[in-house]
């Protein structure tokens, strides 16, 4: 029997393959087209070229000028058929074929025509086609058309001519805006689509004027909206005035809330979603404001449709993310959700129950999931794990449960994204949860032990190197290391023998035997495994004596490197051989190159610093390079950091400049990069002006001026100014382009003898804290936090005010520090009451500086933060806050 199935699923499939346009080509297509010209059509013969024709336009098929010509004309001999599918065809024609201005008079008589018949399908589709089709001239002729048919009886004519209106407003806004009254008339139609597109196209008409928008608002949530279409529209239209309302951040009463929860009983379920989903997204909602949504949403979960819970799942779980207590009433519906038939239903409901179960649920949830896991596509799979990965650390005590939950999946088959987000939850688990370090550091062994990725067996291998040693038995994991060395490929022997050596500089009493294994290492078939062999036994000292590991080479040999790989390899490429030798201080620490910005005009050659060489330099290196190349800055020390360029310019004016910050220790230099823009001119003795006093703590101590400045041909202009050392001096400094301008003869290209002096305006520049920050981040912040020690940690709490988020006041102080943000900790979740940022960044004087920021909405929207810096100086640590308490 299984011989005829299989007969039938293949004939089946040899039908879904195939296409009634298979193999068709334009010629032929065209040829065909030549029935329209018949005397006597044949309505069905005409339908289906048009057909293929229409086909051949949405595959892309293009059409020659002459081709979409004799096309077009071809089909406007088809208005003769009175046939009504043959019409509706050629009305979509006409729209693809997009006419030319003057092929477009030869069908305006016939869709006129058509617009003022007794058929309404002709009426509409007519409508359509030539608010398509025309321009604003011929707009004005039917306008007065158009603004009967929005009121029409028939609902079909009256919506294409609201649709058609919402597509003009974008090309012809002052005509449409006159049809308001209509389309106020039109809004209280009875009919739902010709209501819902009627708001559609009034809101748009006036969305650019708030006080117009919050009037029709007020007007329509009195209860003259009947269609659901529209109903939902206006829940979004007065979610957006409440966003926008001055009254919110003024009194706890939020206008039009007793709208929103009102539309919560409505009839239809699309207005009441729309309208819970409203009010849990809400700025500041308060537990009482959504315990009404919640309710209707917990009453979806139980639905028999799917796109009803799907659509209340989905928004509890948002919920859940800034509520988890309001969202607890819902647990027992959402667990009965877990056995779905649909996935992501399922996959919703249990990271949703993840983040508002309680302690004593976790074991009941743990089994549930488990036998859930092994349905579900990997991409769900990491989305499960990451919810368990944030209830562990809310509820420390059950670790183990989900650690071992977390070990038994870790087994099971799976992509690299699903294993490596297992691998990540399980790092961070021991990071954060000491008592959890010794078993998931053997879940991660075993798993190495049969892992088939190479990068998380080396990145797990690291891992093991860091904390391995400080556990109480670090024996133990040297077998599952050795393994690896034996049955793995290069790059995870080279690994396993990096993290032998750590094992043996850390803990001394395991140094024979890491010797013994190091020894064998050194027959390895791949070069790189045997220099890492060679490298750890020479400098850990494998005479056979057994001697405590000095600080210095722990250092060198597993310290975290805070310098750019990209700036060491150009430094170790730019040091030629001498006596003295390579110093890694001397290597830059900026963590990104900044390329000088570039300043293009549309439509000209690039100006400022895009033109070609000879140009100024483009990294910290060149830098540094060019102003010990000047005498009059040589000795001012070392460069620390250079800026972004700043713009003292607006585009497109006759001189573009902007300004590079130079900082260093008792000095600041600014370079000012200059571009003539006029080719009759050339200017000649160029210097920038520079009033500092409103920069009282700074003195001007030296200036370079441009002797030359050709058209477009980038130029460079110095001016130095004398600091207290170490300090983060700060001040706004005016600045003035003074020069000698001569003119140019076009012809000869030579300018003049004589030249006149003139001055140009730049716009002010300020010297900030950030300027004196480096931004380096660190690979592990709660390492290296822990490593610098609490000796010069200062601590305080500040209010900032009050701002519109979070996020705005995160952005706020990292601006105003100018350090790098860690971990992603800089983005924060939409909605949130609470974050931690994690900053750091070396300080002027290579000072390293770590920050902790934890910011909390104190009231309506006054936002506090405790602010907690770590440095290498006390000193340090009170400037950071003295420039808080000051920004």
């Amino acid at each position: 029997m299984a011989q005829p199935f299989l007969k039938k699923d293949d004939d089946h499939d040899d039908e879904a393959d195939y296409s009634p346009f298979l193999g068709i080509e334009k010629g032929a297509v065209l040829q065909e087209a030549r029935v329209f010209n018949d005397p006597q059509l044949d309505p069905r013969r005409c339908s289906q070229v048009i057909t293929k024709l229409l086909y051949l336009l949405n595959q892309g098929e293009t059409f020659t000028k002459v081709e979409a010509t004799e096309v077009f004309f071809a089909v406007t001999k088809l208005f003769q058929s009175r046939d009504l599918g043959l019409r509706r065809m050629v009305y979509v024609i006409i729209k693809e074929l997009s006419p030319s201005a003057d092929e477009v008079i030869i069908v305006t008589s016939s869709l006129m025509k058509d617009m003022t018949s007794k058929t309404d399908m002709y009426r509409a589709n007519a409508i359509r086609v030539l608010c398509w089709i025309t321009d604003g001239t011929l707009l004005t002729q039917i306008e007065r058309y158009l603004k009967q048919a929005i009121v029409d009886k028939n609902p079909v004519v009256a919506s294409a001519a609201l649709v058609s209106g919402i597509h003009l407003l974008q090309t012809n806004p002052e005509i449409v805006k006159r049809w308001s009254n209509e389309v106020q008339e039109a809004v209280q139609s009875r009919a739902a689509l010709v209501q819902f597109h009627a708001l559609a196209l009034l809101h748009q008409i006036r969305q650019n004027d708030r006080l117009a928008v919050n009037k029709l608002v007020s007007s329509l949530t009195k209860g003259s909206v009947r269609s659901p279409l529209a109903q939902c529209l206006l829940i979004r239209y007065t979610s957006q005035v409440i966003r926008e309302s001055a009254s919110n951040t003024q009194t706890g009463d939020r206008p039009f809330y007793d709208f929103l929860e009102g539309c919560l009983r409505h009839k239809a379920e699309m207005v009441i979603f729309e309208a819970a989903r409203a009010i849990t997204e809400l700025n500041g909602v308060t537990s009482r404001e959504l315990t009404p949504a919640i309710t209707v949403l917990q009453l979806f979960l139980s639905s028999t449709k799917p796109v009803l819970r799907f659509a209340a799942v989905r928004t509890l779980n948002k919920v859940a993310m800034t509520h988890p207590i309001a969202v607890t009433n819902c647990n027992i519906d959402m667990e009965s959700l877990i056995s779905d038939q649909n996935r992501s239903i399922a996959t919703l409901a249990i990271t949703t129950l993840l983040k508002t179960g309680n302690e004593s649920s976790v074991d009941r949830l743990m089994k549930q999931i488990t036998t859930f896991m092994s349905d579900i596509a990997d991409e769900f799979k990491i989305v499960v794990i990451e919810a368990i990965r944030s209830l562990c650390l809310k509820f420390p005590l059950k670790h183990r449960s989900l650690m071992n939950f977390l070990s038994n999946i870790l087994r099971e088959e799976g992509g690299f994204e699903y294993k490596k987000a297992i691998v990540d939850s399980i790092v961070i688990l021991i990071r954060d949860i000491p008592e959890a370090k010794e078993s998931g550091l053997l879940h991660l062994c075993e798993f190495i032990e049969d892992c088939e990725f190479t990068y998380l067996s080396t990145q797990i291998l690291h891992f093991l190197g860091i904390e391995g040693p400080k556990t109480s038995d670090p024996s133990k994991y040297i077998r599952y290391i050795y393994n690896r060395v034996h049955l793995e490929n290069a790059t995870v022997r080279a690994g396993a023998v990096s993290t032998l050596a750590k094992f043996g500089a850390m803990v001394d009493s395991l140094k024979p035997r890491i010797f013994v294994l190091l020894r064998r290492c050194l027959f390895d078939t791949d070069d790189e495994v045997r220099d890492r062999a060679t490298l750890y036994l020479n400098t850990l000292g494998a005479d056979g004596a057994v001697v405590e590991t000095g600080e210095d080479v722990k250092e060198f040999l597993f310290g975290s490197l805070d310098i750019p790989l990209v700036n060491l390899e150009r430094s170790l490429k730019n040091y030629e051989p001498s006596e003295e030798s390579f110093d890694i201080n001397s290597v830059p620490k900026e963590v990104k190159i900044q390329p000088l910005a570039e300043k293009k005009a549309p439509g000209k050659k690039p100006t400022g610093l895009g033109g070609p060489p000879p140009g100024p330099p483009s990294t910290i290196d060149a830098y540094e390079k060019l102003l010990s190349s000047i005498p009059e800055f040589a000795n001012f020390g070392k460069l620390f950091k250079s800026s972004a360029p700043v713009e003292l310019t607006e585009a497109e004016t006759e001189y573009a400049v902007n300004v590079v910050k130079h900082i260093l220790d008792g000095h600041v230099v600014f370079q000012y990069n200059c571009t003539n823009t006029i080719p009759e001119q050339l200017l000649e003795n160029v210097t920038v002006i520079v009033d500092a006093s409103e920069a009282e703590e700074f003195a001007e101590v030296a200036s370079k001026p441009l002797r030359s400045l050709p058209y477009d041909s980038p130029g460079q202009t110095f001016v130095a100014f004398e600091k207290p050392e170490g300090v983060p001096a700060v001040g706004k400094f005016s600045n003035m382009l003074r020069f000698i301008v001569k003119e140019v003869d076009p012809s000869t290209g030579e300018a003049e003898d004589d030249g006149v002096e003139d001055e140009y305006q730049l716009e002010e520049l300020e010297v900030v804290a950030a300027d004196y920050m480096l931004k380096v981040g660190v690979s592990n912040f709660r390492n290296a936090w822990e490593s610098m020690g609490p000796d010069c940690e200062r601590v305080d709490e500040y209010g900032l005010g009050p701002r519109e988020n979070l996020a705005e006041a995160v952005n706020a102080v990292i601006n105003l520090l100018g350090m790098q943000p860690c971990e992603g900790t800089e983005v924060v979740p939409s909605n949130s009451r609470s974050h931690t940022c994690l900053l750091s960044g070396v300080y002027i004087g290579n000072v390293k500086v770590l920050v902790r920021l934890q910011f909390g909405i104190d009231g309506p929207k006054d936002v506090a933060m405790k602010l907690a810096v770590r440095s290498e100086d006390e000193a340090v640590s009170d400037v950071i806050h003295e420039i808080v308490a000051s920004g």
